[in-house]
C-alpha cells in the first residue's frame, strides 16, 4: 500500500459524495486503498484540490473492482495550485468498491478529491 487515504461518504437525497483526502508516499503515489463500501451510480462530478503541502502536477484515477477508471482518463495533469473539476459525462459504477490512485504528486504531498455519484 502506498500513501494514505481518509474516506468520508455522505448521502444527500439520492446523490452520494465521497471525499478522498490523500497523502502521497515517498514515491509520490497513493495506491492500494480500496473502499469498504460498495457503490452504484453515474459520475456527476469530480473535484480535485491540492492540499497544504502542495503536490507537483499529478494524475488521479478512481477505479472500480474491474480496473475501469470512472474518470475515463481525464484525471491527468491536475493543478498544483487550483481547484479543478472533471464534469460528466464520464464513467459509472455498478455494485463495486472504488480505489483512488494518485501518481507523480511528489514525496509526502497531499490533496483532496470529491466524487459525486447519482
Amino acid at each position: 500500500m502506498a500513501g494514505t487515504l481518509t474516506l468520508t461518504e455522505t448521502t444527500f437525497s439520492g446523490v452520494k459524495r465521497i471525499k478522498f483526502a490523500w497523502t502521497s508516499d515517498a514515491s509520490g503515489n497513493v495506491s492500494g486503498n480500496v473502499t469498504t463500501g460498495v457503490y452504484d451510480g453515474a459520475l456527476l462530478l469530480c473535484q480535485t484540490a491540492p492540499g497544504v503541502t502542495t503536490p507537483t502536477t499529478y494524475t488521479i484515477t478512481i477505479k472500480d473492482a474491474d480496473g475501469n477508471d470512472l474518470l475515463c482518463g481525464s484525471g491527468t495533469t491536475r493543478s498544483t495550485s487550483a481547484t479543478e473539476y472533471i464534469k460528466a459525462p464520464q464513467g459509472a459504477v455498478a455494485g463495486s468498491t472504488l480505489e483512488l490512485g494518485i501518481a507523480s504528486a511528489g514525496n509526502a504531498k497531499n490533496g483532496v478529491a470529491y466524487l459525486w455519484l447519482r
